[in-house]
C-alpha cells in the first residue's frame, strides 16, 4: 500500500502531491490492477490533511482512469503506469548517481534542477527542441 508524504513546503497544492505520487507509485509497480489504495480517514490520520483533499485527489485520479472507487470497499487501481519497475537496474545506476551528488555537496533542490534539465535536454516535446 502506499504512504503518501505530504510537503507543505513545496508550494504544490496537497491533492496534487497525491495524484503524483500515486502516478508514481503505478509507474515503480509498487501499485498495481487490482490494489487498494488507503481511505481517505486512513490517508488523514496518516498526514492531518483535510478529507476533502484526499477525496478530490481520487476523483482526479479516477476521471484518469486509473483507479475506480467501489461504494462500500473502496479506491481499487484499474490499470498501471508501470515501465520501470523499482528493482530495475535503471534504478540502481540512479540511486549510485545520487549518492555522489550528494556526496558532492549538492542539495536536494540542486540534484532535482540538475536532473530536470537533463529531463529536458533528452525528452524534448519535439526532436528540434534537443
Amino acid at each position: 500500500m502506499v504512504e503518501y508524504r505530504i510537503d507543505r513546503r513545496s508550494g504544490v497544492a496537497t491533492y496534487v502531491q497525491i495524484v503524483q505520487q500515486t502516478k508514481q507509485a503505478l509507474r515503480l509497480g509498487l501499485l498495481e490492477p487490482g490494489d487498494r489504495l488507503p481511505t481517505a480517514r486512513e490517508v488523514v490520520e496518516a498526514t492531518a490533511i483535510n478529507p476533502n483533499t484526499v477525496l478530490k485527489a481520487y476523483r482526479e485520479l479516477e476521471r484518469e482512469g486509473l483507479v475506480e472507487a467501489r461504494r462500500g470497499l473502496g479506491t481499487f487501481v484499474r490499470k498501471s503506469l508501470s515501465t520501470a519497475p523499482a528493482d530495475s537496474p535503471l534504478r540502481a545506476g540512479l540511486d549510485a548517481w545520487a549518492v555522489r551528488a550528494r556526496e558532492a555537496g549538492l542539495e536536494r533542490e540542486d540534484v532535482a534542477a540538475l536532473f530536470t534539465s537533463v529531463l529536458d535536454t533528452h525528452f524534448a516535446e519535439s526532436k528540434g527542441d534537443a
